[in-house]
């Protein structure tokens, strides 16, 4: 049967992030993940289900891609389908037909598995890289050492702070409690954790929150942040620490991340929490 591309509905998010859950494997290619669906949803659920495209054959699901900003199409592809000859052509079809209403006209960029062969036929229409990206994974075989600071997991009554933390430590973010309790809303929040490391003066310094996949699946780090006041003193490697003990015992096999390469403080950050570097991704862009 051909390729049929669609837009969920909100009733539909929580089995559309039951496909990404199923498609988290060890030693895959880094892709798109329950944990990126649960944290859009901070928008709300008619926002999120209005970014999410599915690509399907005979009623599976094949490849599924969230608008997660202006032009940026995030986009995942089922471990058996990423050399699948029709679905690669359907794929390059929508993503470069600006009436295909997937990517919009002028600067657009796409991100794919590193393996996936709609990635090589892009390329040939001339796509071009983009931001390079630097995935990171900590394996949860073992205990994590202790972070050496107060952490807690943030429930309701800690939304606010939660929020408060966020803001800081992202110029430009808008996350609010009201957008914290839509996030927990989601289906896929049943399966994550929010943290506030706090100093020794009780303030909140760092936050965290972290996504299970299920147990025996990678679980993701999204996002992570610092207050800028706060840094170089040890609280990004405490909660980042916090953050992988805290997935081990949701039974994820391993945590991973993903930061920009050219944030070299937070790729170090990670790397003295344990979390070993892959291989650089780059996002294409459309020329």
């Amino acid at each position: 049967m051909a390729i049929t591309l669609g837009v969920p509905g909100v009733d539909e998010l929580g089995e559309t992030a039951g496909v990404l859950r199923e498609w988290q494997r060890e030693g895959a290619p880094v892709q798109l993940h329950p944990g990126d669906l649960g944290w859009f949803r901070r928008f709300g659920a008619e926002a999120t289900a209005a970014a999410v495209r599915t690509w399907s054959r005979d009623g599976r699901v094949l490849a599924l891609g969230l608008l997660d900003g202006p032009g940026l199409l995030r986009l995942a592809v089922a471990p058996g389908a990423r050399r699948d000859v029709e679905l690669a052509g359907r794929l390059v079809e929508d993503l470069t037909g600006p009436e295909r209403g997937v990517l919009p006209e002028g600067e657009a960029c796409v991100e794919t598995p590193g393996d996936a062969l709609v990635r090589d036929l892009l390329a040939e229409r001339g796509w071009l890289p983009d931001e390079p990206w630097t995935p990171l994974r900590r394996d949860l075989a073992g205990p994590v050492e202790d972070p050496g600071v107060r952490v807690e997991v943030v429930g309701p009554e800690g939304a606010r702070v939660r929020a408060e933390v966020q803001r800081a430590s992202f110029e430009g973010s808008t996350f609010t409690e009201e957008r914290w309790r839509a996030m927990a809303a989601g289906s896929p929040y049943a399966e994550a954790r929010c943290l506030v490391a706090r100093d020794e003066r009780d303030e909140a310094v760092a936050a965290v929150t972290v996504w299970s996949a299920g147990p025996g699946r990678p679980g993701l780090l999204e996002p992570m942040g610092v207050r800028p006041d706060h840094r170089g003193r040890g609280h990004g490697r405490a909660i980042t620490l916090a953050a992988a003990a805290a997935l081990r015992e949701l039974g994820s096999s391993s945590a991973v991340v993903c930061t920009p390469s050219s944030n070299v403080g937070a790729v170090a950050t990670y790397r003295s929490a344990g979390f070993r570097r892959l291989p650089e991704s780059l996002d294409l862009r459309r020329p």
